[in-house]
């Protein structure tokens, strides 16, 4: 599980409770939520921005777009270093044993991507066109992640529409009951708190979805962009050195120097 995604959320909830039910004259005061609590503003501003959103994708789209704050929590199966160490191993098999020796290392993979690669190389496939339809598939996959990505950020959007619409309704009803003055505290208390839950569901919820998602994305998109890049070297005859070389330049620097302390000296020329 990917605790900082965990970590973050709560305390971003702690903090606001915090700020909510501390009163620096009375110190903790736990019936100060009661002001925050008001359902009519709940059901408006969150009822209509995801009634918005299901309006603008359909109901398939829409499930999945939901799911997708799953991901966030999940810890990347890919680890760089070891998709590198991967193609390394299988460049020195086909180096030592060609490259039909390969097939039979693509059914220990996990990672379709890349064993698809494989199988292509295996069946004897122009480079080129071994490029354009990995490629390919890369766009495609970047596009799916990418809707997902836009689902959160219009829902961030419409958070705060929807908090404004439910403040102005509140203020209108407010302006109706003006021959009481009493009424007039509670009805503004009332018709703030909708921009309040608009404000969380967009900062507190939809911008940090959608900025995990997109990292997440970055990092998947450069995996499969090594595995295409170390697929074409070994296809090309390369020497498994000159291959890792080539795939850590996709590196940091401090990860290049981690990823030669874990596997360095394993190679044969």
């Amino acid at each position: 599980m990917d605790i900082a995604s965990v970590l973050g959320l709560v305390l971003c909830l702690v903090l606001v409770v915090f700020g909510i039910v501390f009163d620096s004259d009375a110190g903790i005061v736990f019936s100060n939520l009661t002001a925050f609590f008001d359902v009519p503003s709940i059901l408006i501003t969150f009822g209509g921005a995801f009634s918005c959103i299901l309006a603008s994708y359909t109901l398939p789209n829409f499930l999945a777009g939901l799911k997708s704050i799953a991901l966030i929590f999940n810890m990347s199966a890919m680890n760089v270093s070891d998709v590198i160490k991967k193609i390394i191993e299988l460049s020195n098999v086909a180096r030592k044993e060609g490259l039909l020796s390969l097939e039979e290392a693509a059914s220990d993979i996990d990672d379709d991507f890349l064993k698809k690669g494989i199988l292509l190389i295996v069946d004897g496939t122009d480079p080129e066109l071994v490029r354009a339809i990995m490629e390919t598939e890369l766009v495609s996959v970047e596009g799916r992640h990418k809707d997902k990505i836009g689902f959160w950020e219009n829902l961030g959007a419409m958070g705060p529409a929807w908090g404004m619409i439910g403040t102005l309704i509140g203020l209108i009803n407010m302006l109706k009951a003006l021959d009481d003055p009493s009424s007039i505290g509670p009805a503004m208390a009332v018709a703030l708190v909708t921009t309040l839950y608009g404000s969380l569901l967009a900062n507190w919820i939809c911008a940090p979805v959608a900025s995990k998602l997109k990292a997440k994305n970055a990092d998947e998109m450069m995996v499969k962009e090594i595995e295409i890049e170390g697929l074409l070297s070994i296809q090309a005859g390369e020497n498994p050195r000159v291959i890792e070389e080539k795939l850590k330049s996709f590196l940091a620097p401090a990860e290049r120097s981690s990823s030669e302390e874990e596997g360095g000296g394993e190679l044969n020329g």
